[in-house]
């Protein structure tokens, strides 16, 4: 009865730029978390998305909301404009990388491709 609301491009192009497992990006913002003593309101803008990614992680194409699809679309461009069209595994600041992971995407991480 649900008809997917996402595109098929979407949907690959979202998990080929989320390259972290939700157990690794999981881990990873609770390390994050741990480490931003500055954080007033408790959380970073890219770990509320780094949590939603992980929700979206775990469901199933049918299941995604429209909210988990306007999630997907950020995530792919704040990677792509982040990293640019290189696929290739390369180096970044401490700073930049971790923002990259708290999207579910690791730069170091070579592709399947």
């Amino acid at each position: 009865m649900a008809e997917s609301l996402i595109d098929d491009e979407m949907w690959q192009e979202f998990h080929d730029v989320v390259n972290m497992t939700s157990r690794e990006l999981s881990d990873w913002l609770r390390t994050e978390a741990s480490d931003e003593v500055t954080a007033v309101d408790g959380a970073l803008p890219e770990l509320e998305v780094g949590e939603q990614v992980v929700a979206i992680l775990g469901k199933r194409r049918t299941d995604l909301t429209p909210d988990d699809i306007d999630t997907m679309r950020h995530v792919v461009e704040q990677v792509r404009t982040l990293r640019g069209d290189e696929p290739e595994p390369e180096a970044y600041d401490d700073q930049i990388r971790h923002v990259l992971m708290s999207f579910g995407h690791d730069p170091l991480r070579p592709s399947d491709a």
